[in-house]
């Protein structure tokens, strides 16, 4: 089966990027990507010069590679909307099947759209969702076209030379990975480690990524003089894993999400996760995999991350169950062949 995915280019990374990247290698149909959109940092005008060039790359790549299955990716947002709708209204009017991935779903600035959008998606062939509460709002909005449930994915490659053992329950420091802003819970996550670091004063905290807010959260953490708070800024590679090694419990604090990357990361890594279940979160996550808070109010987060830190027994448990849960849920590998089993069903 050939199937041609369109996303945007790697070097940026952003969320589709980022989950097309890593499924990359482990796709056992032959599928090509087609780099659409952004390319230039700081230019974002260069842009709209392109687009004539994108749109015959396209056409080319329709016409020569003849795919069986044709997947645009756009955001929830009009201008990524009316983007990615055009290119399958191009696959369409040549004869291919299409398929849409929506990897975030904050559908806000897009309200005034949905009779455009449910019309458009009522000519997929197939439409993919990182959450049952996403496939529901759909289904309401009037989408007829079949809705499958997919997930982000955790690199088989990061997980090379890790060991279970390494997990004892004990919990000594705690990590933040995300972009730096405020919707991310940056300044929400600095309140919790504060409350915590008055009861545990050898505790430490992690910040690893960047973003709008870093300046405003160094700022944060020097005017309450918080201890033992370390700013990594963005790392990938060998670095990113090495944080998840030396970390004992995630913290996430996001207050949006399709279906959060780095929680199923640090699942697989064996850490315990203590979230306000967003997105896709919710379809799975329970008491054996951390803690939920049901709020986003600093003070509600200390007592289960507390529980965690004292209960070292209980925290190896929940360190095993998440090991194995992402293993068995949540690798690339498997990401990618569940994917070509519903194109399969559809092309």
């Amino acid at each position: 089966m050939k199937i041609l995915i369109n996303t945007p280019h790697f070097k940026f990374c952003g969320g589709v990027a980022n989950h097309f990247m890593g499924l990359e290698h482990f796709w056992t149909e032959n599928v090509k990507y087609n780099f659409v959109g952004k390319r230039f940092k700081n230019t974002p005008w260069l842009t709209y010069l392109i687009l004539p060039y994108d749109i015959l790359k396209f056409l080319f790549r329709l016409l020569f590679f003849r795919p069986d299955m044709v997947m645009v990716n756009p955001s929830m947002a009009p201008k990524a909307i009316k983007r990615d709708f055009f290119y399958m209204k191009i696959a369409r009017f040549f004869g291919f099947k299409c398929a849409v991935m929506f990897h975030g779903f904050h559908t806000e600035s897009v309200t005034d759209m949905k009779p455009y959008i449910v019309e458009q998606l009522n000519q997929a062939s197939v439409i993919f969702v990182l959450a049952e509460a996403f496939k529901s709002i759909l289904e309401e909005w009037g989408v007829s076209t079949p809705i499958e449930l997919t997930t982000t994915k955790v690199d088989d490659r990061m997980l090379d030379g890790f060991s279970l053992d390494e997990r004892q329950g004990k919990v000594e420091n705690i990590l933040f990975l995300a972009r730096v802003t405020k919707e991310k819970g940056i300044m929400l996550s600095l309140e919790v480690f504060k409350a915590l670091s008055n009861l545990y004063p050898n505790l430490r905290y992690t910040v690893v990524g960047d973003g709008t807010d870093l300046d405003a959260a160094k700022t944060f953490v020097k005017e309450q003089a918080i201890p033992n708070v370390t700013f990594t800024g963005a790392l990938s590679g060998k670095k990113l894993v090495e944080q998840f090694k030396q970390a004992d419990l995630y913290l996430f604090t996001s207050y949006h999400e399709g279906m959060p990357t780095s929680v199923l990361e640090a699942m697989a890594f064996g850490l315990p996760i203590v979230s306000h279940p967003v997105g896709g979160m919710v379809d799975f996550f329970d008491a054996r995999m951390g803690r939920a808070v049901s709020t986003f109010e600093a003070a509600d987060f200390v007592p289960p991350i507390s529980e965690l830190i004292e209960n070292q027994e209980k925290t190896k448990e929940i360190s095993e169950f998440n090991y194995h849960y992402a293993h068995d849920h949540f690798l690339a590998s498997m990401v990618a062949q569940r994917m070509e089993k519903i194109f399969f069903r559809y092309k």
